[in-house]
């Protein structure tokens, strides 16, 4: 893949930059292409070209908030990065993506409404604004630890399953309402037991 060059990378920071700066005041589904334009600096043009509509924009902006994460597991202090035991690895990235859920309930929220419309774009890049490589990363990241932790952990089926909670309307709607620290608990509590779990036998 080539690199992005360096105009297109200001240009997306900016735009994604005013993208926050609006949504501190507004709803997703109230902020226009339009609006983020004139509040980037960026020609009008140049952020439909760049992201396609609202739910493509919308899209990498919370795609960006998710590579922070991963930034921070690769190459940041531990717990999340190396350095911590395994356990406590995970249980600070389970907390780490309860609180990325929990900052994107919104947007979130719009892309379910809007079909999630992938931009179209010769300046597209997937590796960067694609939501299948984040939720690779993440399962990939939960059942590694998982597993050498308790190799006797169905890991791969366990990171699916937490993963997918954390789509379920209860759970945004408790999200809302209470904020993200009752999910934290509940789920440390459910990921503590699994780690503690004895071999099953199979006699």
């Amino acid at each position: 893949m080539a690199k992005e060059r360096a105009d297109a990378a200001r240009n997306r920071r900016a735009i994604l930059a005013a993208t926050e700066r609006l949504l501190a005041a507004h709803r997703p589904q109230d902020i226009s292409m339009e609006q983020v334009a004139a509040e980037s600096g960026v020609a009008k043009g140049t952020v439909f070209h760049r992201f396609g509509n609202r739910s493509g924009l919308m899209l990498a902006l919370m795609v960006e908030r998710a590579h922070a994460l991963e930034d921070a597991v690769r190459t940041g202090p531990p717990p999340l990065g190396e350095g911590a035991p395994d356990r406590d690895r995970l249980l600070a990235f389970v907390d780490a993506i309860v609180d990325v859920v929990s900052r994107n309930k919104s947007l979130l929220a719009e892309l379910s409404r809007s079909g999630v419309t992938m931009p179209s774009s010769d300046e597209y890049h997937a590796e960067q604004e694609n939501p299948h490589a984040v939720y690779t990363f993440w399962h990939g990241h939960i059942g590694a630890l998982l597993r050498a932790e308790n190799p006797a952990v169905d890991a791969d089926t366990v990171a699916h399953v937490l993963l997918g909670s954390l789509h379920s309307d209860p759970v945004l709607v408790q999200l809302t309402a209470e904020g993200p620290d009752r999910l934290k608990i509940a789920l440390r509590t459910m990921v503590t037991a699994l780690l503690d779990a004895p071999p099953t036998s199979d006699a």
